[in-house]
């Protein structure tokens, strides 16, 4: 993980992510970098768009709670959400007892 943390540290520097550089940002922090884990991470980001790749990869920001104005959910969106959680709680059961069975 701390090559690609290095690749993105030069890339918000606006430094050439290479060989050299990616080096250079490892033993700075105290990692002793790996040859050939430097060699794929730089050919793996070759003609990769960074900032392209991180807008993509962005988890969107949960929406505000609604305000007293708006609608509340319909019935159905509460059963809805109401099934979810027992399948879950199911689930969940069923995985306990598969531990138990590990324990004799």
């Amino acid at each position: 993980m701390e090559y690609v943390y290095a690749a993105m540290l030069l890339h918000k520097a606006g430094k050439k992510v290479d060989e050299g550089n990616v080096k250079k940002v490892l033993e700075a922090s105290g990692v002793k970098a790996d040859e050939a884990r430097v060699k794929a991470l730089v050919s793996a980001l070759e003609g990769v768009n960074i900032d392209e790749a991180i807008e993509k990869a962005a988890i969107p920001v949960a929406a505000p709670a609604a305000s007293s104005g708006e609608a509340t959910p319909s019935g159905e969106a509460k059963a809805d959400e109401k099934r979810k959680v027992a399948e879950e709680k199911k689930s969940e059961e069923q995985a306990a007892a598969g531990l138990g069975s590990l324990f004799g």
